[in-house]
């Protein structure tokens, strides 16, 4: 795993063009990308626009699978992550969007919908790289503490405190979030090609830790980057305050050979 620590700049930014560095190469190719909703990926979403519109990047051969859905929320509701993905990213960049995928939140058995959608991700030959968030409790996509490591797409139920985080989504009214969510499961995530993970805030920074450097645990459901043979960590300073080795992921960034990808 490599983590890599970035100076505070405003709204992110230095986070957000690491992360697009990272990302980018796999969108040049035409890869099979995997997608994120949340605050924490828009300085990069933003970076990668601007890329887009200066005709340094192109989406236009890429495929992109989004990491979840809230389960009852009508794909033209303004918070199902179908429409937030369009929103924030994707109606901005020149890919079809035919081929940007997410999971069918409105599908009568939500179980069917999950194994349809491992199945829609395999036949278009594996994501390359997914784009990750950490929640407070350590939860990766919406894969709550314990969460089977090896489980693919399927239906959760929100942790209280997820419910809480996500309430400034929905007027800041708990009762408003939908408490049911299909999500890409550990097993699915850990499938991709490539997980690059970002976090900030001083509110992220133990469950940073945890997944850093605690045990591999389904208490710690991102703890499964630590196994993962390809997986990035970005964060800024007050996420990663917390880290007891800060001194050496710092070294090793900083003294990487030019030859070497994130």
């Amino acid at each position: 795993m490599e983590v890599v620590i970035c100076p505070a700049r405003p709204e992110h930014e230095e986070v957000g063009r690491v992360a697009a560095d990272v990302y980018a190469p796999y969108v040049a190719r035409g890869g099979v990308i995997g997608l994120a909703t949340g605050s924490t990926p828009l300085p990069m979403y933003r970076e990668l626009r601007r890329r887009v519109e200066a005709g340094e990047l192109s989406f236009a051969n890429c495929t992109a699978f989004l990491l979840d859905e809230y389960v009852g929320l009508p794909r033209d509701h303004e918070q199902s992550y179908y429409q937030t993905i369009r929103r924030e990213l994707t109606n901005h960049i020149d890919i079809d969007d035919a081929r940007v995928f997410s999971p069918d939140g409105t599908a009568d058995n939500p179980d069917e919908a999950g194994v349809a959608y491992d199945k829609a991700i395999a036949e278009h030959g594996g994501i390359d790289i997914q784009l990750l968030g950490v929640g407070t409790n350590g939860h990766v996509g919406f894969n709550e503490p314990g969460s089977s490591l090896g489980s693919g797409t399927r239906m959760k139920t929100l942790h209280p405190q997820t419910v809480i985080d996500n309430a400034r989504f929905f007027e800041d009214d708990p009762n408003k979030v939908p408490h049911h969510v299909l999500t890409q499961g550990l097993g699915t995530i850990s499938r991709a090609g490539h997980l690059l993970l970002l976090a900030t805030g001083a509110g992220k920074a133990d469950a940073v830790a945890a997944l850093v450097e605690g045990p591999i645990s389904a208490s710690c459901p991102a703890s499964i980057l630590q196994y993962h043979p390809h997986a990035t960590v970005v964060v800024d300073e007050a996420a990663a305050s917390k880290l007891t080795r800060r001194e050496y992921y710092e070294f090793a960034y900083e003294n990487k050979p030019e030859w070497q990808q994130y």
